[in-house]
């Protein structure tokens, strides 16, 4: 059996979706106190805490903490409960490229743009500001290449309405990305999708 694990460090609204849709977690993560843990706890799901403050992180610090540091316990942790597949679900740490030593092709990530379209993580806001007129999630395959457009998995595409800012737009991605993500997570999980198999898209 494939074991899930999902990455949080917020409110825990991708996961609630992920745990109502059914689909089976053997983990959750989080690199911070939050929400998501006593989501967890409530689901009866593991949940472990690595918190990044540990290794030398603050707001506005840069660089200049023990990332490399904090993403090999992130992968000893994963490796510890034979975890085969991760998800990152409000995600806000950027883990350092030792993870893709025990996890390359293993990682699957959520991205509110329909990528290559507007990376990074204002990407509602460059959305509107580039006045188009629908835009989306995506879900893909995370490399060592921020949103890296190449293993897409998945998308979702949205209105840009009238009106819109970034939390009235933002909000209306995150209603679609609360079915996409289970639907796609769900598809890796029961064989639908072979993450080894996904082409790289020029």
């Amino acid at each position: 059996m494939t074991k899930l694990a999902v990455l949080a460090s917020g409110s825990g609204t991708i996961l609630s979706s992920i745990i109502a849709h059914g689909v089976p977690l053997s983990l959750v993560l989080a690199d911070k106190p939050c929400k998501a843990m006593d989501i967890a706890a409530a689901a009866g799901i593991p949940a472990v805490l690595i918190n990044r403050r540990d290794f030398g992180y603050q707001p506005g610090i840069g660089e200049g903490w023990d990332r490399e540091g904090f993403t090999l316990i992130v992968s000893s942790t994963l490796l510890k409960y034979d975890i085969d597949v991760v998800a990152m679900a409000g995600f806000f740490t950027i883990l350092h490229d030792v993870i893709f030593i025990d996890f390359s092709r293993r990682i699957v990530n959520i991205h509110p743009a329909l990528l290559p379209a507007f990376k990074g993580e204002f990407a509602v806001r460059d959305a509107l500001a580039a006045a188009v007129k629908e835009t989306g999630s995506t879900v893909h395959i995370a490399t060592e290449l921020l949103d890296d457009e190449r293993f897409i998995l998945g998308q979702v595409r949205v209105p840009v309405l009238e009106g819109d800012d970034v939390d009235t737009l933002w909000e209306r991605i995150k209603v679609q990305e609360r079915e996409l993500y289970p639907q796609v997570l769900g598809d890796i999980l029961n064989g639908k999708i072979n993450l080894d198999q996904v082409e790289e898209q020029s």
